[in-house]
């Protein structure tokens, strides 16, 4: 099950990854909504996206379904540590106790897990 549930840790970095592809563009400017959408950054983001889910799927196959969505919230801690440093973005007080706590959830199911 471990090497399962790195499998489905590394598809949700992989979406974080996405996540910030697609926010980058998203602050670009574009001749067009076509180009908005068609440019090889969202493209590649998406195709990057889909990868990530094939992992989720993979990881599936022996990972319980009451710890995929533990797993999955990692992804949260990964786009807050990659906007930081990627984006730039402030980790606010609020924000960084929502993570404290995710944190904190994972830690718990994972001491529960047999």
């Amino acid at each position: 099950m471990i090497k399962y549930a790195l499998i489905m840790l590394s598809g949700t970095f992989i979406a974080s990854c996405s996540q910030i592809i697609l926010k980058k563009a998203a602050e670009k400017k574009y001749p067009n909504k076509i180009a908005e959408y068609l440019n090889p950054m969202v493209m590649g983001a998406y195709l990057i996206f889909f990868g990530a889910s094939l992992c989720s799927v993979m990881g599936y196959k022996k990972v319980p379904l009451s710890i995929g969505p533990i797993l999955e919230a990692t992804g949260y801690i990964w786009v807050a540590i990659l906007g930081k440093i990627f984006l730039g973005e402030h980790i606010s007080k609020k924000k960084g106790l929502g993570l404290l706590i995710i944190i904190a959830g994972i830690v718990i199911a994972a001491l529960g897990v047999k």
